[in-house]
């Protein structure tokens, strides 16, 4: 593509935290991001949370998306739960329609759906469980954008469930060799350096690729990029990477004006 003919929505994941809304990281980030993705009581956030970060999120223009995960508030929703595939598209469901509700009375939209946390990166390989995740989601709208890891399989079977799908790469988390996230176990699990994200998430928006961890290059084909909000320093990560993306002629916008 020609310089200025790039887009790509830069999305964050907000609500889980109360002490960053209370302390304005939470809208510190929003003056860099395009969509929020808003945890909607299942690993964290309850209903004045969600109303807050709605309301923020008006005030800055953003595209509203619901961020369901496991009903699991002790572990962050990052640990693997063996739940049966109709428990979590119950739980999917009632975590999307809680948010849509209280979106409604905000007069708010939400547009798109993004997994969280363990439940994400397993439904990553797990045909089952991105279908539970479908499922829950279509029980409330078909009509919005369901957000998965480019280049999975869980994008395969949202499109097979009727969706249209954004595919997410990551600005601030390394990659294994199979374009699939490194574990958080590992240190260098998380980029925190404001200038390193900015650097990969140019070489996604610009080239479609990323560096692994073991120094190969990964092809990564995204609509959306996510930078996450309780990385120590988010704002200026958001930040930096907002204008180093828009210095090399790249659009920043909300998935609603990108090509999905």
């Amino acid at each position: 593509m020609k310089r200025g003919e790039l887009k790509i929505d830069l999305n964050c994941d907000m609500g889980e935290v109360p002490e960053a809304i209370a302390d304005g990281t939470q809208e510190a980030l929003m003056r860099s991001i395009t969509s929020v993705n808003i945890a909607c009581g299942g690993h964290a956030g309850d209903e004045q949370t969600m109303k807050t970060t709605i309301e923020q999120a008006l005030l800055w223009k953003l595209a509203i998306g619901a961020h369901p995960g496991y009903p699991d508030r002790a572990n962050f929703g990052r640990l693997e739960l063996k739940l049966p595939p109709n428990e979590i598209s119950a739980s999917i469901f009632e975590q999307v329609k809680t948010l849509a509700d209280v979106a409604d009375r905000c007069g708010a939209p939400v547009v798109h759906v993004k997994p969280h946390g363990a439940l994400y990166n397993q439904a990553v390989r797990n045909h089952e469980l991105a279908e539970a995740i479908a499922k829950g989601v279509a029980r409330w709208n078909r009509e919005v954008v369901l957000i998965g890891l480019a280049g999975s399989l869980m994008l395969d079977v949202f499109r097979e469930a009727g969706f249209a799908v954004a595919a997410e790469a990551f600005a601030d988390r390394r990659y294994e060799p199979d374009g699939t996230l490194r574990s958080r176990k590992f240190e260098d699990a998380l980029i925190r350096n404001p200038e390193k994200a900015a650097w990969q998430a140019l070489g996604i928006a610009e080239r479609g690729v990323v560096i692994a961890s073991d120094g190969s290059e990964v092809a990564v084909d995204a609509q959306t990029l996510c930078i996450h909000g309780d990385t120590p320093g988010a704002p200026d990560i958001a930040s930096t990477v907002a204008q180093s993306l828009r210095d090399a002629g790249v659009t920043v916008c909300a998935l609603s004006a990108t090509e999905i």
